[in-house]
């Protein structure tokens, strides 16, 4: 079966730097639901469109197409008060984003003198990464996958 609209795809991928550097990679296959759901990046989707198990596939990622431009803006120094005792460098707190209201994880990246430095910014953004995939599945999705948007895993989910 080839890979479109509606199938769960079932990869393992690998994300590399400019620098060829290993950022990530899976130790077990991930599976996505294909076709403009949301759950992949879509020029991975655009990529893998009509492939099939056991063929591969890379895909440059701008910043566009990856993880956004990084926004200083999303960069923040709060007194150190305003957080619980014993906040750390790396701690991840929920806050308010932009006008939109969106909600943003901001990671903590600096405590000092009483401030606490967050970023509101994925740990990638701003950066072209390589995403390298070898396809290890392709199924139909089901009705209620479709209806969801996501990929049920084999003991179904509760929402």
């Amino acid at each position: 079966m080839q890979i479109a609209k509606d199938t769960v795809v079932t990869l393992k991928y690998q994300l590399f730097g400019t620098d060829g550097d290993l950022i990530e990679e899976t130790e077990e296959p991930v599976e996505y639901l294909h076709g403009g759901y949301g759950n992949m990046f879509p020029a991975v989707e655009k990529a893998l469109e009509g492939k099939d198990v056991g063929e591969t596939c890379s895909v440059k990622l701008t910043p566009d197409d990856g993880f956004g431009d990084y926004d200083a803006d999303l960069v923040h120094v709060e007194p150190q008060d305003k957080f619980p005792g014993g906040v750390k460098v790396g701690m991840q707190f929920e806050g308010e984003g932009d006008e939109s209201g969106d909600k943003v994880v901001y990671t903590v990246t600096d405590v000092a003198d009483g401030k606490v430095v967050v970023d509101g910014n994925h740990p990638l953004a701003g950066q072209t990464l390589n995403f390298e995939c070898t396809i290890t599945g392709v199924r139909a999705a089901s009705d209620e996958e479709m209806s969801h948007g996501h990929v049920h895993g084999e003991h179904d989910h509760h929402h």
